[in-house]
């Protein structure tokens, strides 16, 4: 029996077992499985591996997309572009190799949803601000990057020297990027009742807000950002994408 599985903490809101189930049901894959694997700490992982000796891949999630980074073999050119990994690939000889797929699922996603606005006929112009600095961002900056759309990175505190604070954040900022990228956990079940602190009522039809969190699949982000008429895309898309792509590279 091969075993894939997730690592994170805690891990009550993902999908990604059901997903994974569901999949190799309809799919009729046999000698399979997929369970969630809560660490508390990724001082854990080692000992994860030694009890699991069957496991062949993990998905990584929230907060051990870098922590995981020491504790591999080696990195594909996704996540040293990415500089985080969510995907971990064990061959046969216990070789870890860490992956990011989350840069190819909200590329994907985003060109998907950028084809779709019909008020935007040139990237040329198209600024973005990305709500937060984790492992999920860092796959959000380098997709951005691929697609030559300049960002500027948000967070509650002065990390990075072109970084703003929320509390910065006002009309005309706001007028200059019309595309907004939650990568934070805010909004995520259970704690579906926070939300990025943002002047909503300077958002309009013009701007194109993106949240990574899938669960639930409307956060309040969108839904305020929505009252003011903005396009509006959640990350379940992102999620298939990412969840496919994992696949792949664990059966490759």
């Amino acid at each position: 029996m091969r075993k894939f599985g997730l690592i994170g903490y805690p891990l009550s809101h993902s999908f990604s077992e059901k997903y994974f189930t569901q999949k190799f049901q309809s799919e009729k894959i046999a000698g399979v499985s997929y369970q969630l694997y809560e660490l508390e700490q990724i001082e854990d992982f080692p000992r994860l591996l030694r009890d699991n000796p069957e496991i062949r891949g993990l998905n990584v999630t929230i907060p051990y997309k870098e922590k995981i980074i020491p504790y591999l073999h080696g990195l594909a050119d996704s996540a040293q572009e990415v500089k985080a990994v969510n995907v971990i690939k064990v061959n046969a000889q216990g070789k870890l190799t860490g992956y990011n797929s989350d840069y190819y699922g909200f590329l994907q996603s985003l060109s998907h949803e950028l084809g779709h606005l019909k008020n935007i006929h040139s990237l040329e112009g198209f600024k973005a601000l990305v709500l937060g600095t984790g492992g999920a961002s860092k796959a959000v900056q380098a997709a951005l990057k691929s697609l030559k759309i300049p960002y500027r990175l948000v967070s509650r505190s002065k990390k990075h020297v072109r970084s703003l604070l929320y509390e910065n954040i006002n009309e005309k900022i706001l007028r200059d990027y019309q595309l907004i990228i939650n990568t934070t956990p805010l909004g995520m079940h259970p704690k579906v009742d926070t939300f990025p602190m943002l002047p909503y009522q300077h958002l309009s039809a013009k701007h194109l807000c993106f949240d990574l969190v899938y669960n639930p699949e409307e956060t309040l982000f969108l839904k305020k950002a929505a009252e003011y008429h903005s396009r509006v895309k959640g990350g379940l898309e992102m999620l298939y994408l990412q969840a496919e792509k994992a696949w792949e590279i664990w059966n490759s």
